[in-house]
C-alpha cells in the first residue's frame, strides 16, 4: 500500500501534468528498493501491459503510448514547444519507463548505435609510474619502495595504516563512463564519479591537516578527528571538514564549485575570496557554491537526494540547460555529443534519467519522440540539428 499522495503524485506523471515538485517526490521515493515493484504494477496497469502479448499488439501499446506522450505537443513548433514546455519533464526515465523500454515498448527506431569508448582507471604512485586498475577480481596495491599499502577489491582501493610505512602521494583517475572507490589509510571513504581523479597521501602523517586534492565530482564520508582537520582543495577553494558526509562537484568546465552538505558541518573559504569574507559553514540540506569568477561563496537550502544520485546510476537536472545536459551525458556514457542547435543549448529542462538501465540511443530516441529534438548518428557521435 502507498500514501494517497503518492499515487496522486504517480497518476501527474502518467498525464504529463506533474511540476518539478511531484517529480523530487518521486524521485525520492523511488530511491527506496521496496517501491520499484510498486511503480512497475502502476506503470503495467496505466498502459495495459501483456508481456505475452504478439507484435501487432506489441505495435498497438506503442502507438498508443507514443499519442499519450506526445499529447497536446504536435501542434506546437519545435521552438515554441521547448519555450512553453521547458519546465516540464524531459526525459523522466524513471523506473516505470525503463520497464517499458526493456520489454520493448519503446523500439528504438535508429539502426545506427553509439559504442562508448573504454578507457582504464589509472592509479600514478608517488614516482610517476601508472597502474592500470581493473573493476573487478582483487589484487595488492604496491608502493615505489615494493611494499604493500592497500588492496584493491573489486570497484574500490582500500588503504591500510601501518606503523613506519613512508608516506607517498597517489592519484586515482576515473575516466568517462566509469565510478570507482578509494578507503584512505584513516577510513576515510570516498566515491569518485565519471571523469575525475583524487590525489591523497597513502598514509596521514601525525599532528599534519590531512589534505587531498579533487578534480571533478566525488561523495566524501570522511572520519572525524579531534584537533585534526580534513581539508578537500578543489583549485581556489578549500572544503575544511568537521566530520561529514558530503559531495563536492568541480569539473573544469564548470562556472562554479558545488558542495552539497548530508550529514555533520563543513566549511568553505578561499584566498581568493573577498577579504571580508570569513569561512561559510554549511548545515546539513544546504549547499554552497563558490562562484570561479567573482570567487563569491553564497548558500542555499537544497534536496541533497539529487545530488547525490549519482552513486545509483542515475542522473538528476532540475531547471539546467540543455547544455550542461549533454555535458554530463557524455561524461556518464563516455560518447562524443555535437549539439549544432544554438538555440536548444540555453534552454532549461527537468530530467531524471537511469543510465544503468536506458541507453544513450534510448535517451535521444525518448528526447526526438516527446520534444522533437532531431539527431543523427555519425561515425559513432551524437550530432544534435
Amino acid at each position: 500500500m502507498i500514501s494517497k499522495d503518492i499515487e496522486n503524485r504517480i497518476i501527474k506523471y502518467f498525464t504529463q501534468s506533474a511540476d518539478v515538485e511531484d517529480l523530487d517526490v518521486l524521485n525520492n521515493w523511488l530511491l527506496d528498493d521496496k517501491n520499484h515493484k510498486i511503480f512497475k504494477s502502476y506503470v503495467k496497469t496505466h498502459f495495459s501491459i501483456n508481456l505475452a502479448m504478439n507484435n501487432s499488439e506489441f505495435d498497438k501499446v506503442k502507438e498508443k503510448l507514443l499519442k499519450e506522450i506526445n499529447k497536446d505537443k504536435k501542434q506546437s513548433s519545435k521552438i515554441r514547444m521547448l519555450s512553453v514546455f521547458k519546465y516540464a519533464a524531459i526525459a523522466v526515465l524513471f523506473l516505470g519507463l525503463g520497464f517499458l523500454m526493456k520489454n520493448k515498448l519503446l523500439v528504438n527506431e535508429t539502426a545506427d548505435v553509439v559504442v562508448p569508448r573504454e578507457d582504464s582507471i589509472v592509479l600514478e604512485l608517488g614516482n610517476g609510474e601508472q597502474q592500470v586498475i581493473t573493476e573487478t577480481g582483487s589484487a595488492k596495491i604496491i608502493g615505489t619502495s615494493g611494499e604493500v599499502i592497500g588492496n584493491k577489491k573489486d570497484d574500490q582501493l582500500i588503504y591500510e595504516p601501518q606503523e613506519n610505512q613512508m608516506q607517498e602521494y597517489n592519484t586515482l583517475s576515473v575516466p568517462n563512463g566509469k565510478q570507482f572507490g578509494i578507503v584512505l589509510s584513516d577510513g576515510t571513504r570516498v566515491h569518485l564519479n565519471a571523469g575525475s581523479s583524487i590525489t591523497y597521501p597513502t598514509v596521514f602523517k601525525k599532528d599534519v591537516i590531512k589534505r587531498v586534492v579533487l578534480r571533478g565530482e566525488a561523495f566524501f564520508d570522511v572520519i572525524h578527528e579531534n584537533n585534526r582537520q580534513f581539508v578537500v582543495n578543489v583549485q581556489d577553494l578549500d572544503v575544511k571538514v568537521y566530520g561529514t558526509k558530503f559531495n563536492v562537484t568541480n569539473y573544469n568546465e564548470d562556472k562554479q564549485t558545488e558542495v552539497v552538505l548530508v550529514e555533520g558541518s563543513v566549511g568553505l573559504s578561499s584566498k581568493e575570496s573577498k577579504k571580508d569574507l570569513k569561512e561559510v559553514f554549511l548545515e546539513p540540506g544546504y549547499m554552497g557554491v563558490f562562484n570561479k569568477t567573482d570567487k563569491n561563496i553564497i548558500n542555499r537550502k537544497v534536496n541533497t537526494a539529487l545530488y547525490t544520485s549519482w552513486m545509483k546510476g542515475n542522473l538528476v537536472f532540475r531547471n539546467v540547460s540543455f547544455e550542461n545536459i549533454i555535458q554530463k551525458l557524455e561524461r556518464h556514457y563516455n560518447v562524443v555529443i555535437i549539439n549544432n542547435n544554438v538555440a536548444l543549448a540555453n534552454e532549461k529542462f527537468n530530467a531524471t534519467i537511469e543510465t544503468k538501465h536506458e541507453t544513450i540511443e534510448e535517451v535521444f530516441s525518448y528526447f526526438n519522440k516527446v520534444y522533437q529534438i532531431e539527431y543523427q548518428i555519425v561515425e559513432n557521435k551524437i550530432i544534435i540539428n
